[in-house]
């Protein structure tokens, strides 16, 4: 049974369905980095929120771990380079929380301008002096939104419902979205700095978004600025935030993260926690609440169960260190899982070992990106040699250590189907062994050709692969077994060649119970049968 740890939070529901799915799921919350680290050996799955890191030392120590879920949008605290070097497949949810995200800013945008903290601290100290706390108002100000993505684009809409006009700086995003959204583009940071009323920041952590609100920017804005940063901690120097702060160059910020994040899980007591923003003034602080509502904390935990639940079974999920996949997922995935199942019969099949495999793509297919499908061809590969810990992120550093050259073609001219993938294995002792198929709707993966044989087969989840004599009854004593021995079969397929003049047949018998050894060695021994191969494809 393979084993799912989580150190941070999620739903019950999303605890409860890995559970369903027959996995080990230990919630292991309000542990230090360390014991983490020292806790993650013998775990195939990890599930993390912020605060966990996943990098280089965790990794050294997590001996079977395949797959690492983040149960929210961002990834900073995940190192994806290092997951990948370790063939570990980075996974998150990126757009469960955005709704979360984008209210929480704009709910701490209202605090500042309305100074709603300091009245509520007030009068439960006695205060009711309401002169003491006169606000602003937002409507008529202008919102200077840094990253206009998801995030960005739902403050951008809320705030300019409420009257606020919005500008905003993003050279990534193409201006056609800023007229969409009725956001006016700034060329330049420093264009926004000037004009802002209000700074809310939406960006993801890189080396060009690290201080990107520091000193000099700072002091580029009107004075009396508010700031908001409900996104990633280390955007805003936190340092230079206080100073601006005591100054009166911003008049309040609201942070909901910070550079180093503190343990979310202890007591106060217990805590030890302390950061510069926490004795400024006027700074108005949130312990990372920016996905914490119900439905967002349900949204992640699904999404992310689901994906590492698929992850572990071996499917294709939308990890972070994968080819990416152009358009639907659920339109290339048949392919996918088609073009493993080639991978994996070759060996189940022949136990000749070969030097390449030249994969070609007929029809619509050669006119797509193909990578994830042959990174798939390749793990079939690797599967039917042995190789059970191969994922999307490794199988090329797998099949490159084995020595095999992966080819990959593509010729849009295809006559009988849409689509085809034909692949020819090149063997060590010099022979070409092909095998094609595609896919009959609705996402019926079909074998029409299998070493030299025509044939027309749908796949099960076992088949065997029956070569024999083409002379009468082979069919009835090949049915007769698996009768016998309550198989029930699916479908049957032959196709015939002539071989030294004399004739032969293949047959693709797919079947709905595993084959037993016994029933493999009764089916060899039957007359006119040359060979028997199981073919377990689930």
């Amino acid at each position: 049974m393979e084993k799912i740890l989580i150190t941070e939070s999620i739903s019950e529901n999303a605890v409860k369905y890995m559970q369903d799915k027959g996995f080990e799921v230990e919630e292991y919350l309000g542990h230090t980095q360390e014991e983490i680290e020292d806790h993650i050996a013998g775990y195939d799955a990890l599930i993390v929120r912020s605060a966990t890191k996943v990098g280089e030392s965790l990794l050294a120590k997590a001996d079977k771990l395949k797959v690492v879920g983040r149960a929210g949008t961002g990834i900073d605290n995940i190192d994806v380079n290092a997951c990948t070097a370790k063939g570990v497949i980075a996974i998150n949810t990126p757009t469960a929380n955005n709704m979360a995200a984008g209210e929480l800013a704009v709910g701490h945008a209202f605090s500042i301008f309305r100074n709603l903290c300091d009245a509520n601290e007030g009068v439960h100290h006695g205060d009711f002096r309401r002169g003491n706390w006169v606000g602003i108002e937002l409507e008529g100000k202008t919102v200077g939104i840094i990253g206009l993505g998801r995030i960005g684009s739902i403050v951008a809409r809320k705030l300019k419902g409420i009257g606020m006009t919005a500008i905003a700086y993003d050279p990534y995003i193409p201006l056609e979205k800023f007229d969409k959204l009725g956001v006016r583009r700034c060329e330049t940071l420093d264009e926004l700095l000037a004009e802002a009323d209000l700074i809310t920041l939406h960006t993801p952590k890189t080396k060009e978004t690290i201080n990107i609100i520091a000193k000099e920017q700072l002091y580029k804005c009107k004075r009396g600025v508010r700031i908001v940063n409900a996104a990633r901690g280390g955007l805003v120097n936190e340092q230079d935030l206080a100073d601006a702060l005591a100054e009166g160059q911003v008049a309040a910020a609201a942070i909901d993260v910070f550079d180093k994040e503190p343990s979310y899980n202890r007591a106060p007591g217990e805590q030890d926690f302390d950061n510069v923003l926490l004795h400024a003034p006027h700074c108005y602080i949130t312990p990372h609440l920016g996905a914490s509502t119900e439905e967002a904390t349900e949204k992640v935990g699904s999404g992310i169960a689901e994906l590492v639940s698929e992850a572990l079974a071996g499917g294709l999920v939308a990890a972070l260190n994968m080819p990416e996949v152009s358009g639907d997922i659920s339109e290339i995935k048949p392919y996918c899982n088609l073009a493993e199942k080639i991978g994996r019969m070759y060996f189940q099949a022949e136990a000749t070992p070969i030097t390449k495999a030249a994969v070609t793509y007929r029809g619509q297919l050669a006119t797509q990106s193909t990578e994830i499908i042959t990174l798939s061809l390749m793990m079939g590969l690797l599967k039917g040699m042995g190789n059970d810990h191969v994922s999307y992120v490794n199988a090329q550093e797998n099949i490159d250590e084995c020595g095999i050259e992966i080819e990959e073609n593509k010729i849009e001219a295809i006559k009988r189907y849409n689509n085809l993938i034909s692949v020819t294995f090149y063997t060590e002792d010099g022979r070409e062994l092909k095998i094609d198929g595609t896919i009959f709707e609705p996402d019926t993966e079909v074998i029409v050709s299998f070493f030299g044989y025509e044939m027309n087969c749908p796949l099960s989840d076992t088949v065997l692969a029956i070569k024999n004599e083409d002379k009468p009854g082979v069919i009835g004593r090949i049915a007769t077994i698996l009768g016998k021995h309550n198989i029930n079969i699916e479908s049957m397929h032959w196709g015939r060649k002539y071989i030294n003049k004399h004739a032969h047949a293949q047959a693709f018998v797919a079947v709905e119970q595993p084959v037993s050894e016994k029933v493999v060695k009764e089916l060899e021994a039957a007359d006119g049968v040359l060979k028997v191969s199981v073919l377990e494809l689930g």
